[in-house]
């Protein structure tokens, strides 16, 4: 041990300096990081941070909520935030949505983040996708239920609505009806019946040229002027999974024949007919049992000479041999109507409805006879599958100027309307209803309503035709007079002729003219002196007269009994 002691080194001074100059650096060390980390936290409290790196942990993530583009018009631009377009949203898209610290609105379309252009925006519930804004009556016409039901409340032309709301949204983001408020009255109404001002709401269509036509013509005989009815064009286009023959060679059905539905089809069979046309109502004459006949007019139904099952499986037959078929309503002629609903009468000056042409009539001008005949012809369509609706005695009653001039006659006209302008916006609304049903429209006229005038009970044929899809004259040559020697009737060729050469003349004043399919006559003229047979050799002569003179879209024959029609048969061949 003490030889280990002996070898041991021995401390030495310089190692008891170097010892304490390591323990002072260490001291100096500590003391600075205590005056830094002061320095620091002094900074801070002063609100003066330290810039440092960010961390990815230090933002919280963005959230994005789904909402639907909102826009007055039917697309929205939207841009990147250098304000460089990138495309367009249809109102009603479902987008992902974000609003920044700034309350900027920031979208993701496809993964980028963009921009909605000024005055269109997100919103949460889809049923805000249309802002609050003013538009104009173009078209006079009533407001309706969100069912589409007619109501009181009537905008005249240029009047101001207040956009509320819509029903529902197409495909193409357009509102089928706007909702709106009409001087505290609320409503639907359609969107093309508007304008997007009062100018252009006020403005008749082609005024220069079309609307200038139909100006001149003035009121001859009462029944309105030309100038007050609307000629925008409609849309007519073809109604997918319902095709119209080019040419239709129909025959007519009245509704308590419906029975013998199998002999009619073997008639047809082979004989070049391609529809037929088939009566729902024909004034007293009432097809079946319909509900909709009971709900507004009780007394009608009664007389029904059909089934609901009995007449639906003869137009089924007719269907199932691949026939295009037309369900007849007559419309203002309607004595039972006049029965359940007086309020609704033409009356004279005591408030006794008045019998004109052997029927009572229900105004034109009244909005529960125009809701009845829409609403029979849906639930026809519905029940049957007509192909097409065709409203006949759409006017108001003949011969009643007498009446008119001695001012004997009350027509109970609620909003200050011409005949003309009655019967155009009836069939407006029919079609409306009608085209949504997946079924044409077309209307019945006399023949005096090709003439170049407003005839003295409404009916104006570039007025009806620029509505419906069909328009059908009836000029039956036993129905003209006598012109000195020239007995019309019998010269079937050279009257039906005549005609379709100013009905086509009619067709070229509108901008979207119907297809002319007429009334030719199929009975003899009996009640007529003298008296002609319509066999084979005058119906074909009446056809062949339609075809030259460019009234190409086909003929129904009217007045023919089941025995006529074996009879003359082979006149409905097509042509070659």
């Amino acid at each position: 041990m003490e030889k280990e002691k002996k070898n041991a080194a021995p401390e030495t001074g310089v190692e008891k300096k170097s010892t304490k100059k390591i323990l002072t650096i260490i001291g100096c060390v500590l003391a600075a990081v205590l005056v830094v980390g002061g320095i620091v936290l002094a900074c801070v409290g002063a609100g003066n941070p330290i810039e440092t790196q960010p961390s990815e942990t230090t933002e919280p993530p963005k959230v994005w909520n789904p909402g639907f583009v909102a826009s007055v018009e039917l697309n929205a631009a939207y841009f990147d935030a250098e304000g460089t377009e990138l495309g367009t949203l249809l109102r009603g898209t479902q987008v992902e949505y974000s609003v920044t610290d700034a309350g900027k609105t920031e979208i993701l379309v496809d993964g980028v983040i963009a921009y909605l252009q000024e005055g269109a925006s997100v919103v949460d519930d889809i049923a805000d996708v249309i802002p609050a804004h003013t538009l104009y009556v173009r078209t006079p016409v009533n407001l309706r239920d969100v069912n589409g039901k007619l109501l009181d409340t009537f905008g005249n032309k240029g009047v101001a609505v207040k956009v509320t709301g819509y029903d529902f949204l197409g495909e193409d983001g357009s509102a089928h009806m706007y909702r709106v408020d009409l001087d505290g009255q609320d409503g639907y109404i359609m969107p093309w019946y508007l304008a997007d001002n009062a100018a252009d709401a006020l403005k008749n269509y082609d005024e220069e040229g079309i609307y200038a036509i139909h100006a001149k013509r003035g009121n001859p005989w009462g029944g309105g002027d030309g100038a007050s009815l609307d000629y925008f064009p409609r849309d007519k286009g073809p109604i997918e999974g319902n095709v119209m023959p080019e040419e239709c060679r129909s025959m007519y059905i009245a509704s308590w024949k419906v029975g013998d539905i199998d002999q009619y089809l073997k008639i047809a069979k082979d004989s070049g007919i391609n529809t037929f046309v088939v009566d729902i109502m024909d004034g007293s004459a009432i097809g079946y049992t319909s509900e909709v006949m009971k709900h507004y007019s009780p007394s009608a139904v009664k007389h029904a000479a059909n089934s609901v099952e009995k007449y639906q499986k003869a137009i089924q037959k007719i269907k199932d041999a691949g026939y295009y078929v037309v369900g007849r309503i007559t419309t203002f002629n309607d004595s039972f109507f006049v029965k359940d609903h007086p309020e609704t009468a033409i009356v004279d000056n005591k408030g006794n409805a008045l019998k004109l042409s052997s029927s009572y009539w229900p105004t034109g001008y009244n909005r529960l006879i125009w809701q009845y005949k829409v609403d029979l012809a849906v639930e026809a369509v519905e029940l049957m599958g007509f192909n097409e609706i065709q409203f006949d005695y759409v006017r108001f009653p003949d011969r009643t100027s007498k009446y008119e001039k001695e001012g004997t006659i009350n027509f109970r006209n609620t909003y200050g309307e011409t005949k003309a302008q009655a019967i155009q916006r009836f069939l407006m609304y029919a079609t409306d209803i009608l085209h949504e049903k997946g079924v044409y429209v077309s209307a019945d006229v006399f023949g005096e309503a090709a003439n170049a005038y407003v005839t003295a009970y409404g009916q104006y044929w570039p007025a009806i035709s620029n509505v419906v899809d069909v328009i059908s004259g009836m000029p039956y040559p036993d129905h003209y007079a006598k012109e000195g020697s020239w007995i019309p009737w019998l010269h079937p060729y050279d009257t039906i002729y005549r005609f379709g050469v100013t009905a086509v003349k009619r067709q070229a004043e509108t901008p979207t003219p119907a297809v002319i399919r007429t009334w030719i006559q199929g009975h003899d003229t009996n009640w007529k002196k003298p008296n002609a047979v319509y066999g084979v050799k005058e119906v074909s002569a009446q056809i062949k007269a339609l075809r030259d003179s460019g009234c190409s879209g086909g003929y129904m024959i009217w007045g023919a009994s089941l025995s006529k029609y074996k009879t003359i048969v082979s006149a409905f061949a097509a042509p070659k």
